[in-house]
């Protein structure tokens, strides 16, 4: 359910026409208007989260330490709920995320997650959103994070991945981002055993994915999707 919604302009930020929306889990997300896209489910944004990236990907991973990239930096929230999830767990984490296009700080503060994450998580999401870009930093012992600003279809990997968030806006609003090409680029950066979780279970998704050499398993969606994602790197696992 929409609670409510304003709109925030800032001539400062990389994309200006945002919208707030409070969501049906009472969690904020942003619509972006010049794509006509929220950036996350208006059926709940944190419950999204969890659901197809904490617990069908780091959860689902064998791996501690972790490393996982995450295409699609956006408002942070994957992010911080995976810091939550390391912390609760007891997991290490290596997080790198790309970002074509960084909101501005002062609209990230206006999100309502200072009611939603405990006060030590909040001083973490905004330390995410002001360090510097490109530069590893220690958020805590066993938490490393960087963020990227970059084209991802323009990035060259340097380094090898657990786990891939795959969280960028829907393939009929950036189709070039969705194609076996991205990947195969993405299948290859991956270890064995290696995981990719995403919303989108369209069929060019899931052939693209197939093609690229990954083994996919259409699990059930969040609320108010009937299907997600999950494919693995290793062939011979089972999904």
């Amino acid at each position: 359910m929409l609670c409510y919604s304003f709109f925030l302009k800032n001539e400062n930020a990389s994309v200006v026409d945002l919208k707030i929306v409070n969501t049906s889990d009472k969690s904020d997300t942003l619509y972006n208007g010049e794509l006509n896209e929220h950036y996350h489910s208006i059926n709940g944004a944190i419950s999204e989260s969890l659901h197809i990236f904490i617990d069908a990907g780091l959860n689902y991973s064998k791996a501690n330490p972790v490393k996982i990239f995450e295409v699609g930096f956006g408002t942070g929230l994957n992010a911080i709920l995976t810091f939550k999830e390391a912390i609760n767990k007891g997991l290490s984490v290596h997080y790198t995320s790309i970002e074509l296009h960084p909101i501005d700080f002062n609209i990230i503060k206006q999100l309502n997650y200072n009611y939603l994450l405990p006060k030590d998580n909040l001083s973490v999401f905004y330390k995410m959103h002001e360090c510097e870009w490109n530069e590893n930093i220690n958020i805590s012992k066993n938490f490393s994070f960087k963020k990227i600003h970059a084209d991802f279809t323009r990035y060259d990997f340097s380094d090898q991945f657990d786990l891939i968030y795959f969280d960028a806006f829907a393939p009929e609003k950036q189709p070039h981002l969705w194609t076996y090409n991205i990947f195969k680029k993405v299948y290859d950066t991956l270890s064995i055993n290696g995981i990719l979780t995403t919303y989108s279970s369209k069929g060019i998704v899931k052939d693209n994915l197939r093609q690229a050499g990954f083994v996919v398993k259409k699990l059930n969606g969040p609320k108010g999707k009937r299907h997600m994602v999950r494919a693995l790197k290793n062939i011979m696992a089972v999904v």
